[in-house]
């Protein structure tokens, strides 16, 4: 079964494990501030008479409150000479539009892999350790490399300040 799971993706030429999702500090300031906006929220919801939009709070607040319990799990990220394999999951190189890289050394290092379909969302895979320069050079051989793109998405620098 290995065997044809290298066939179908190839030889692995770089791989990396990373963690689910970001883990925040947050004091309780923050929590305090969080309750009140959600309060707020549940409050304007009930005047607007909008119980989709209460039950939407609701339901946010409880993902973030269990979120606290659990560690995030370890994701694999592998690129091999077919396609990228993360978590299981493969993509042909085909399936991409483009990819950038953001490196900011001591603060910020991470891949963006955009899909040409609008419907699955981008991949955000962080570099850690790893060259980037490394990761540009065989990513560059398959995908189009957005050299515009100097920034974080709008959609992380988000969820860095409100630390979500």
């Amino acid at each position: 079964m290995a065997d044809d799971k290298n066939k179908e993706q190839g030889k692995v030429l770089m791989e990396w494990p990373f963690p689910e999702y970001e883990v925040m500090e947050r004091g309780k300031s923050w929590y305090l501030v969080a309750c009140i906006a959600v309060v707020l929220l549940l409050l304007y919801a009930l005047v607007t008479v909008n119980f989709l939009f209460a039950v939407i709070i609701i339901m946010s607040s409880i993902i973030l409150l269990l979120r606290e319990k659990f560690n995030p799990e370890e994701i694999n990220f592998a690129i091999t000479e077919k396609g990228i394999a993360v978590d299981g999951h493969f993509y042909t190189y085909d399936l991409f539009h483009s990819f950038y890289i953001i490196y900011r050394p001591g603060e910020l290092k991470k891949v963006y892999l955009n899909f040409k379909s609008v419907l699955k969302p981008r991949l955000s895979i962080p570099l850690f350790n790893q060259d980037p320069l490394k990761v540009k050079e065989l990513l560059v051989k398959h995908i189009t490399e957005n050299i515009e793109r100097e920034h974080e998405p709008a959609s992380e620098v988000f969820k860095k300040v409100f630390k979500l």
